[in-house]
């Protein structure tokens, strides 16, 4: 750290600026000056709520700074963004603000809520192979490009593709379905492959940049499959400790996009069969309690006779447990 950086750190007369609204820039916030603001940046931390939600660890490594001084950045930020205690009524007006994306099934949208999935959440639909996970996904991608009086949100798709499973054709089939061009609709959906557990977590991490530098509406961000590649990488009880931590590190990534972009999170998820369950269905997701207090809403898929699917909402911060039946055919997602 060079002379200029370290007064500039360590400028305790600084204050929160008394600027408002879209005068306020990274520079404004107290121990910012211009070569931390061009290190904060090169990072990707290119407004106040980009570094409000980031732990001060992560800014530390950024830009250089001292434990006392990330701190002193990120509070600052908050404070100007009123991120602080407001009552249950100001949050009930606030909560007015969220988006949905309809899945095309009347029952499926009931289950979560009445109107789909929601933004500022992550929604985890789990279960096994040829269970429906992945239609889902396929259907809210085309979905979200929808006008909003239609259950969509105008907007376009990140789609993080861990097994290989994305299909453009398929893509097609549901657009056209739906009444939307099938060529306009790819060029909504911005897919990336990922081969990596670490590849996957960076491909999340680059989603601001796809919004802010190359000005991408995204509002819907889905992961096919989340643990398909942690599986893979870490095996036996050895490698559990790390594998959670790392998944606990990703899945905030993808609540703080949500929480900072206000977009939707969807993820599939593999399932295993637990050996001490002699009753009942053996069935239960993997990822264990780090992604199990993580989703938001947690959907159990499950396949039924000919196109039909059973959908059991296990999980909610509002609504009860219960179940929907819907069906996957050539059009996509249908009651």
């Amino acid at each position: 750290m060079n002379e200029e950086d370290m007064l500039e750190e360590f400028d305790e007369t600084d204050e929160t600026p008394k600027k408002h609204g879209d005068d306020i820039t990274i520079e404004d916030l107290p121990g910012v000056g211009p070569k931390t603001a061009e290190k904060l940046v090169d990072a990707g931390f290119n407004d106040l709520m980009s570094i409000a939600v980031t732990p001060v660890g992560d800014l530390m490594a950024a830009a250089d700074l001292t434990d006392s001084a990330g701190r002193k950045i990120i509070n600052a930020a908050r404070k100007l963004l009123e991120m602080n205690f407001m009552s249950a009524e100001e949050m009930k007006e606030k909560r007015k603000s969220v988006g949905f994306i309809t899945t095309s099934s009347e029952n499926f949208d009931n289950l979560l809520g009445g109107k789909g999935v929601e933004t500022q959440a992550l929604t985890e639909c789990y279960g096994k192979f040829a269970s429906g996970k992945s239609q889902v996904g396929f259907q809210l991608a085309v979905n979200a490009q929808l006008p909003i009086k239609k259950g969509g949100l105008d907007a376009d798709v990140v789609f993080i593709d861990t097994e290989g499973t994305f299909r453009p054709e398929r893509i097609e089939q549901i657009a056209e379905a739906a009444g939307i061009d099938p060529e306009k609709a790819l060029k909504r959906i911005h897919i990336a492959r990922a081969f990596s557990s670490d590849h996957q977590m960076l491909l999340a991490e680059k989603v601001p940049e796809l919004i802010e530098q190359e000005g991408k509406n995204v509002k819907l961000v889905i992961v096919d499959s989340l643990m398909g590649l942690f599986r893979s990488e870490f095996i036996g009880r050895g490698t559990l400790a790390t594998r959670q931590q790392k998944l606990n590190k990703h899945l905030h990534t993808l609540q703080r996009l949500a929480d900072r972009f206000q977009l939707a999170i969807y993820i599939t998820n593999q399932v295993m069969a637990r050996p001490d369950i002699f009753f009942g269905d053996p069935t239960t997701a993997v990822g264990g309690h780090v992604l199990a207090h993580a989703a938001t809403f947690r959907v159990y898929l499950r396949k039924s006779k000919g196109t039909k699917r059973i959908a059991r909402l296990v999980d909610s911060p509002s609504l009860p447990e219960s179940e929907a039946v819907f069906t996957v055919d050539t059009c996509g997602v249908r009651d």
